[in-house]
């Protein structure tokens, strides 16, 4: 009987310099270290990852993005800044990617044990794309989004559409008519949906140090549930970026 091989998974995070709001954003120190470093030591704990890729753009602004995920012992792909798309496909096909998780660089507040909750939900089978994000029921910057690196590779094929170009996974939100989609349910309070742990702006980069300033010397690996707890009891922090509108897609 021949074995069945199991899909590899690699997680790509799409990072870059460049920020039309905050410059730099994804290596600024948090607790010491490189923002992207940090969100790299949170997302290699999760168990269902075979690799980790950051996808960077190729021009020299961003060589010092290559060096942090060097330096934190992942792998870089290079190509281009404006064309993300293109750039996650040819990342999924040099690290020989079956099944892509998604992620973003300024989003250093992942929680592991998400991350693999919805790549498990994926291998499930019977969607072309799963997430937690339509609709949201997790922080705004702990989106995970998981699909076939083949299903990706014909999207780049086919669109020309700048805003698919710009947002990797958008055409699969867009046309449920062509993709089977499913959302992962989660047990966080409803409201944990509502909160911000993303990065696009000072005030969110403060938010994020604060969080690490009260969490992390004590647990090193601490959770969403510890997050969210922490802006429950201390809601002063959650007000520091809670007037941060998140740029639209379109």
């Amino acid at each position: 009987m021949t074995e069945l091989k199991r899909p590899r998974v690699v997680c790509i995070i799409e990072a870059r310099y460049r920020s039309s709001r905050l410059p730099g954003k994804v290596v600024k120190p948090v607790m010491g270290q490189p923002m992207l470093s940090r969100m790299i030591e949170r997302v290699s704990r999760a168990r269902t990852l075979d690799a980790i890729v950051v996808a960077c753009p190729d021009g020299p602004e961003d060589d010092v993005v290559e060096e942090v995920a060097f330096e934190t012992g992942v792998f870089c792909f290079r190509g281009s800044e404006n064309d993300v798309l293109a750039r996650v496909v040819g990342a999924a096909s040099a690290n020989r990617a079956d099944v892509i998780v998604e992620l973003t660089g300024d989003c250093p507040l992942h929680d592991p044990s998400l991350i693999d909750k919805v790549v498990s939900d994926y291998m499930l089978g019977g969607a072309d794309f799963v997430s937690n994000i339509l609709p949201y029921t997790t922080p705004r910057g702990t989106d995970v989004r998981v699909f076939a690196a083949s299903a990706l590779a014909e999207i780049a094929e086919r669109s020309s559409d700048p805003a698919d170009r710009e947002h990797v996974s958008l055409h699969f939100w867009e046309h449920p008519e062509r993709y089977t989609r499913r959302n992962v349910t989660t047990e966080f309070p409803e409201h944990a949906s509502d909160l911000r742990l993303t990065v696009d702006t000072a005030e969110d980069f403060r938010l994020v140090n604060e969080i690490y300033d009260a969490l992390y010397p004590g647990k090193p690996a601490f959770t969403l549930w510890d997050v969210i707890s922490l802006l429950d009891v201390r809601p002063e922090l959650r007000a520091i970026n809670e007037h941060v509108q998140q740029k639209a897609v379109r």
